[in-house]
């Protein structure tokens, strides 16, 4: 257990020394601010808490955004490490390929963890001071969403992982984790609409929905963040589904972690079974 202390000891060490805290912060932050302000302007006449209208606009940007940033960090985790015959060298030590890889997951994660919780959180209290208004109940979405975004995060970082653990070059590793992001970020949906719009009902029905939306773990994010609460919903326009998706918070939850376990599982089955 000390050497995966020490090994996740370095990794946020090598995150804050090139700057990848404080560069994920403040992008981070940004939009957050950016989105919260901007969306929130009306919200005074119609009576919405201006966290409400973030978390909404925060939801659909961190489905992009986290993901990305989440492959940036693990491509190269492990294949990196080889290339640069650093791997060979830690190995050397009386460590097991199991600790590596679990110091170096937990340790991108503080780092993504701590990016989002103070990009986002600091955003929340600017928000909410600058509208003169201190909800403690309106909290309870927007914290919501930092815990998804992570567990978001994490489950792209597994499969990050997992993908170098089974390439031999970084170069293939950045191609292979550019087309993951594109597939579940952008062309499941999209397939996913033209799918259901072919169908028109016939066969795809509601039990069979959300069994596929349990295969992408966007869209469990998507559903836990804006069908989680009422308020929520119905200022995102997925009261409608919220209805009629019989999938709970403790299932969601569940499927999400399940995207995380799996895909690391097998990142280090993958980088045991290597030869360097």
């Amino acid at each position: 257990m000390n050497a995966v202390l020490i090994i996740i000891n370095k990794e946020i060490r090598d995150g804050l020394r090139n700057r990848w805290v404080l560069a994920t912060t403040l992008l981070l932050a940004a939009f957050a601010l950016s989105l919260g302000f901007l969306g929130s302007s009306p919200t005074g006449a119609v009576k919405v808490d201006p966290l409400v209208v973030t978390v909404v606009s925060l939801s659909s940007l961190s489905i992009f955004l986290v993901p990305l940033i989440a492959l940036l960090l693990s491509y190269d985790a492990i294949v990196g490490e080889i290339e640069r015959g650093t791997m060979a060298l830690l190995l050397s030590y009386p460590i097991a390929r199991w600790q590596v890889v679990i110091g170096k997951f937990i340790g991108h994660l503080a780092i993504l963890s701590l990016a989002t919780a103070v990009g986002y959180g600091s955003a929340g209290v600017a928000l909410q001071w600058a509208h003169g208004t201190l909800d403690i109940a309106q909290w309870q979405p927007f914290i919501l969403l930092i815990v998804a975004s992570v567990l978001l995060g994490a489950s792209f970082l597994a499969m990050g992982y997992m993908v170098s653990a089974l390439v031999r070059e970084r170069a293939t590793a950045a191609g292979i984790v550019i087309g993951v992001w594109l597939f579940f970020v952008v062309i499941y949906d999209m397939a996913l609409l033209g799918a259901l719009v072919a169908d028109q009902g016939r066969f795809i029905t509601a039990p069979i929905l959300n069994m596929i939306l349990l295969f992408n773990p966007s869209d469990v994010y998507r559903l836990l963040n804006l069908t989680g609460y009422e308020n929520i919903a119905m200022f995102s326009g997925m009261a409608g589904l919220s209805g009629q998706a019989r999938l709970g918070m403790p299932v969601l939850i569940f499927a999400q972690i399940l995207w995380i376990a799996v895909p690391f599982c097998l990142a280090a089955i993958l980088f045991k079974r290597r030869q360097l």
